[in-house]
């Protein structure tokens, strides 16, 4: 994209998806469930009846994909996770995450019971490992030479999730939606990387607002065996 493109998209009035991740004291989700299940719930609000058309969602994800697509994860527990559930949005579950989904809202001017959520504290691990890619899935590859906290990863999970369905034709995205969008998020080998950054895959290079450096690429988005577009990549 040239510089005057981004010019333009900076002039726009800015807006961003809000995600909330639940993370309880004592149940934290681990962290390749909350990425994949944040990168999902991009995926339903991008296809929901409400962001599409005359839909009620539809001029607020419009005015958001005008200008830069930023998203911002914060985390709630308890009386704070209930207090975001009441809020339009959509709650998508993966194994033990739990993210909701909000429509894009101005950058300066969130819901009340939003804004007062954390952004720092999201630090999740895999205790056991994210295991294998199932068959079929798309892949959302990290780049192995970055260091983000979970609440970033999911940020970037999420814009991964969308470069792939804005490069999908209709009938690609009406499968991968009825399969209920099959996706894994690993993290590339540092060979794999740099084939998989020259593929001609979607790429995410961020914008550089937050913890790493701007037009680092963060992720490429490979579709599964299903899904277009996709490469074939010898695998460790």
């Amino acid at each position: 994209m040239s510089s005057n493109e981004t010019d333009l998209r900076d002039e726009k009035p800015q807006f961003v998806l809000p995600l909330v991740v639940r993370i309880e004291r004592d149940a934290p989700p681990s962290r390749t469930d909350a990425l994949e299940t944040a990168a999902r719930a991009v995926l339903e609000i991008l296809s929901d009846d409400r962001s599409l058309g005359e839909g009620e969602w539809a001029q607020a994800i419009a005015d958001w994909q005008d200008a830069r697509i930023r998203k911002v994860v914060r985390r709630a527990r308890g009386a704070e996770w209930r207090r975001a559930g009441a809020l339009p949005g959509i709650t998508v579950g993966g194994t033990e995450a739990e993210v909701r989904v909000f429509p894009p809202v101005p950058l300066d001017s969130w819901p009340k019971d939003l804004a007062r959520l954390q952004v720092s504290g999201t630090d999740l691990d895999d205790p056991a490992g994210p295991g294998p890619v199932p068959e079929g899935a798309a892949v959302l590859w990290l780049n192995p030479e970055l260091d983000m906290s979970a609440g970033k990863a999911m940020a970037q999970a999420g814009h991964g999730a969308q470069l792939l369905w804005w490069a999908m034709p209709d009938a690609d995205r009406k499968a991968w939606r009825e399969a209920g969008f099959p996706l894994a998020v690993r993290t590339a080998t540092a060979e794999d990387w740099s084939e998989l950054t020259a593929s001609g895959l979607p790429v995410v290079r961020d914008a550089g607002f937050t913890e790493i450096a701007p037009g680092s690429c963060t992720v490429v988005s490979e579709g599964g065996t299903r899904f277009a577009p996709q490469l074939r990549l010898p695998r460790a």
